[in-house]
C-alpha cells in the first residue's frame, strides 16, 4: 500500500522550484497506549481544565491564551493577535547553503521525513538527489509551516531525498555542563576493551535483527488478560555480583563473549559442512 503524504511543500534552490510531499518515516501506532476509565462503570473519562482557585471547570470558550512574562503575571492574546505574531504560512523549504555531509553533528538531529516528488517535480527531484550524492554535500534550509519555522537538512537517501529536522543552536545543551570525574586510561585495560569491541564487531547495521522485546511481552500479557487469564508480576532477577576491579570485569566480559559465540560458530560450521557434502555429492 502506498504511503500517504502528511504535508506538501516546495524546495527552492537558486531559481529552481521543486514541489515535494512529506511522508512519515515511522509508524505512530506502534506505541502501546492505555486509557483512563471510571473504575465503577468502565467508561472512558475526559480531561477537563479546572480553575485551581475556585475549583470550577472552565469551558473551552471561556479560555484565553497568555504569555507569562514574570512570575504569575501574564499578557493575554486574542486569536487574531496570535495569528499576527506567528510565522506566515508558506510551506516552503528554502535552501540557504550546501555543506559537507559530515559537518552536522548527530546531536542536532531531531526527526526525519521521507521526501517524494509532487506533480511536475520528478526531474528536479532526481537532479537534486544526484547532485547532493555526487558532491558529498547536504542542503541546509529553512522550513516555514504551521506558524513555525524549522531548521532542516535535506540529504540524499537511497535513490531519493530525506528531510531531517534539526535543533537550533540554543536548543542544544553543552556537554561541558555534564559533570565528569578524572579517570586514568591504563594501557592494559585499553587493550582488553578494544579486544572486547572487536569480538562483538560487525561490518553493517541490521535493524531487522532487533525487536522491541518489552513491547512484545506487553502485547502477550494484554492478550492473556483479554483471554481471561490472571496477570502476575514477574520476579525480578537477583542483581549480579559487581566486579569492582576493572581489569577483572574486562576479562570476565571477554570470557562471556567467547562462550556466547561458541554455539553460533558450531552452527555455522555445521552449515558449511552440509554445503560441502551436498556440493561433493552433486
Amino acid at each position: 500500500m502506498s504511503a500517504r503524504p502528511i504535508a506538501a511543500s516546495t524546495i527552492s534552490f537558486g531559481l529552481v522550484s521543486l514541489p515535494v510531499k512529506l511522508y512519515s518515516t515511522g509508524e505512530a501506532s506502534s506505541k502501546i497506549r492505555f486509557n483512563w476509565l471510571d473504575r465503577e462503570t468502565g467508561t472512558r473519562v475526559k480531561q477537563q481544565y479546572v480553575n485551581p482557585v475556585t475549583g470550577d471547570v472552565v469551558a473551552r470558550e471561556d479560555m484565553v491564551k497568555g504569555y507569562e512574562f514574570a512570575k504569575g503575571q501574564y499578557v493575554l492574546f486574542t486569536d487574531e493577535e496570535l495569528k499576527a505574531i506567528e510565522q506566515p504560512k508558506t510551506d516552503s523549504i528554502e535552501i540557504t547553503e550546501f555543506i559537507p555531509e559530515d559537518q552536522v553533528d548527530r546531536i542536532y538531529l531531531d526527526r526525519a521525513y521521507f521526501l517524494g516528488p509532487d506533480k511536475g517535480g520528478a526531474r528536479a527531484y532526481r537532479l537534486l538527489s544526484a547532485a547532493l550524492r555526487d558532491t558529498g554535500r547536504v542542503a541546509i534550509a529553512k522550513y516555514a509551516t504551521r506558524g513555525k519555522q524549522y531548521l532542516v537538512m535535506v540529504r540524499p537517501y537511497e535513490d531519493g531525498l530525506l528531510l531531517e529536522q534539526l535543533k537550533y543552536a540554543h536548543e542544544v545543551r553543552s556537554f561541558a555542563d555534564v559533570p565528569r570525574e578524572e579517570g586514568e586510561v591504563v594501557d592494559a585495560e585499553l587493550q582488553l576493551a578494544k579486544q572486547l569491541v572487536e569480538q562483538a564487531a560487525s561490518t553493517e547495521f541490521h535493524p531487522e535483527h532487533y525487536t522491541d522485546e518489552v513491547r512484545e511481552r506487553m502485547l502477550e500479557l494484554i492478550q492473556a488478560k483479554i483471554d481471561g487469564e490472571e496477570i502476575t508480576a514477574a520476579h525480578a532477577e537477583e542483581p549480579q555480583t559487581k566486579i569492582i576491579d576493572l581489569m577483572e570485569a574486562l576479562k570476565a566480559s571477554l570470557e562471556g563473549e567467547e562462550e556466547a559465540r561458541k554455539p553460533a560458530r558450531k552452527a555455522a560450521s555445521k552449515t558449511k559442512t552440509k554445503a560441502r557434502r551436498k556440493a561433493s555429492s552433486g
